[in-house]
């Protein structure tokens, strides 16, 4: 039987390979450490719980439109004028299943086989897939701490070819946590813009992120480019991973486009879901979200106090996303090695470099701090006694 030429080129997510190992030795009585899972531990806003219970009581559940429920489209315009400060028509926004369910959507939209997008080296390994998916060329575009690992006007100016019809940015980043300059990311914007391009921006950690100057929220894109296609999530800010609801923000010119895919992927969103989602935007639900981003700076605090304290370095220090970007290539080992050894020895769950970048797959491995205070306390421990357990062997 035949398999369709990308699925058979379609690269495995390298970090499952460690989430098998880390199952088998819980299954054999080992506490592992979970730092390599990017999922809030809170769980969804107790509105949220109550309002999908009320949702959930007989009553019929049709299918909702394409591009989403009306009353949870006109919530996030809300969202982006009361607390960005931006005016984006509800219209303009359509509910997906997941984040990843709007990408899938604008990629299809957007990129023609032969078209080259441009994405930072590091960054998230499955835009690179849907970029395939469609016929399109990933380009990797080299990035370093010097640019807090984010693309730059210059990095971009350079990788540009005929052929480049879109710049996919993340900020903040997976798996880095850091984000981009306001500045920079206009003028990438004004670049790909001037040259007929699209600008793509994940922003599902952006409500994360640390405020600017004089304590405003993070800037949306949509602030400098009211024409960028944004994507977002209710997973991260809101905490409602397993519920796979998305958004994207889309010019005008893009919005029946999305919609006749999204009626042919999807259908639509899930109904109950999109209901229970309503409730996110509630008074006490936005103030305990803000509770739980405090919450995670404090988090951010004991990792990469811990990392130092064990001779770790994190190169950048994050400001987003619930990340840090570790160099290990001062242990003398790569960085596939090191998840591994770690695991083995340390029972804490890491996850490797080569899932997500070229130059930094075997220097540096991802952690994520969106697991307890006790457990990345803990985690860090162990790797330090790890460390600690090498050196003097050595």
């Amino acid at each position: 039987m035949h398999i369709a030429q990308r699925a058979r080129d379609a690269e495995p997510f390298h970090a499952l390979a460690f989430g098998q190992r880390a199952a088998a030795l819980e299954a054999a009585g080992h506490h592992v450490v979970k730092l390599s899972i990017g999922e809030p531990d809170f769980g969804a806003p107790p509105a949220v719980r109550d309002a999908m219970r009320e949702a959930m009581d007989g009553r019929p559940l049709p299918y909702t439109p394409a591009l989403g429920l009306p009353a949870l489209r006109d919530a996030l315009a809300r969202f982006y004028r009361e607390k960005h400060g931006v005016v984006v028509d509800a219209a303009r926004i359509a509910i997906t299943s997941g984040a990843s369910s709007a990408l899938l959507l604008v990629t299809a939209a957007t990129t023609d086989p032969g078209d080259d997008v441009l994405i930072a080296d590091p960054s998230y390994p499955c835009n690179r897939e849907m970029v395939r998916s469609f016929g399109g060329m990933p380009l990797l575009v080299p990035t370093s701490a010097a640019t807090r690992y984010q693309l730059s006007v210059d990095a971009v100016a350079d990788a540009w070819s005929d052929r480049t019809t879109a710049v996919m940015i993340a900020s903040p980043s997976n798996p880095t946590g850091t984000s981009i300059p306001p500045a920079e990311l206009a003028a990438i914007c004004d670049l790909a813009r001037s040259r007929d391009a699209w600008r793509i921006v994940d922003e599902i950690y952006l409500d994360l992120a640390d405020p600017a100057p004089g304590g405003a929220p993070a800037r949306t894109v949509l602030a400098l480019d009211p024409d960028a296609v944004v994507i977002g999530s209710f997973s991260k800010y809101f905490g409602m991973t397993g519920w796979r609801l998305g958004w994207a923000v889309l010019p005008e010119a893009l919005v029946p486009v999305v919609e006749r895919l999204a009626m042919n992927y999807f259908l639509s969103a899930s109904a109950p879901a999109q209901l229970a989602a309503l409730a996110a935007f509630a008074p006490e639900s936005l103030a305990l979200c803000e509770e739980r981003r405090l919450e995670l700076a404090r988090r951010r605090t004991i990792v990469l106090d811990g990392l130092a304290a064990i001779g770790l370095p994190v190169p950048v220090e994050p400001d987003g996303a619930f990340y840090v970007y570790i160099d290990v290539s001062g242990t003398g080992m790569d960085a596939w090695r090191f998840c591994e050894e770690v695991l083995q020895h340390a029972h804490v769950s890491l996850t490797p470099g080569r899932d997500f970048a070229v130059a930094t797959a075997r220097t540096h491995v991802r952690l994520s701090y969106a697991a307890s205070p006790a457990d990345l306390s803990e985690g860090i421990a162990r790797v330090g006694a790890f460390l600690d357990s090498r050196r003097r062997e050595s």
